[in-house]
């Protein structure tokens, strides 16, 4: 894990006005707290912390900050964003020892293609993305590849498969699905409507049709009835 410096701008604890102040300056607020350790409050460039997160090194960059004469080594806990611009609006940094192991969560990145997507048509589903790991604070990894090469259709990987890494241990569930190969979705086209043309050439008639000559039928039925009812004209 390579550790970065960044340069660290002491600041009282604000308001929630200042801290608008701090941020309209190019900065953003951050803290900087741990086991004995006395929390001290800071800002840092923006830029700069934005140049950091976008360099490869990803969140679990160990941190180099320099406060005052001296540097304290922390680790990125938490980031706080703007819920519309996602730019950071707040930093926890925390203190750790190289000395003793943390917990941490790494990203896992897809290699590969597999066979399954390439050659058969299947869909890769990408169900877990990180996975949470115990090691030294040097030994945290940028990310943890995950090779599909190999996968063909409703194959799929878990966390026990994962690569071993000297150092790290694996603390999720080893069961956890990591992806997925799945068949592709067939959509079966509905069978069209019966056409009057259609129906002639089977012998069948329309409903529509049906139900007139039923009509008809029944009509012609009732007046057949009526006039074998009805007496010859002169007798009573």
């Amino acid at each position: 894990m390579k550790e970065v410096s960044l340069e660290i701008v002491p600041r009282e604890i604000s308001t929630r006005h200042n801290l608008k102040s701090v941020r309209a300056q190019g900065l953003v607020p951050a803290i900087f707290y741990g086991h004995g350790e006395k929390n001290i409050t800071m800002s840092i460039d923006a830029r700069k912390f934005d140049t950091l997160l976008h360099s490869g090194f990803g969140s679990n960059v160990l941190v180099s900050l320099k406060i005052g004469d001296g540097t304290k080594t922390a680790i990125i806990k938490d980031i706080q964003r703007d819920v519309i611009t996602q730019k950071p609006i707040h930093i926890d940094f925390q203190a750790v020892s190289l000395k003793e192991k943390i917990e941490v969560n790494v990203s896992l990145h897809i290699t590969g293609t597999a066979p399954g997507v390439k050659l058969s048509g299947g869909i890769l589903e990408h169900i877990l993305r990180e996975v949470r790991v115990s090691c030294l604070p040097q030994d945290i990894p940028q990310a943890i590849n995950v090779d599909v090469s190999a996968l063909e259709i409703n194959q799929a990987l878990t966390v026990k498969d994962l690569p071993l890494i000297e150092g790290v241990d694996i603390l999720t569930d080893p069961s956890g699905l990591i992806v997925n190969i799945v068949a592709p979705t067939v959509m079966e086209e509905a069978p069209a409507a019966a056409t009057p043309e259609a129906a002639a050439a089977t012998g069948a008639e329309p409903e529509v049709i049906s139900k007139g000559k039923k009509e008809k039928e029944e009509g012609a039925e009732g007046a057949e009835a009526a006039k074998a009812a009805k007496p010859p004209e002169g007798k009573k």
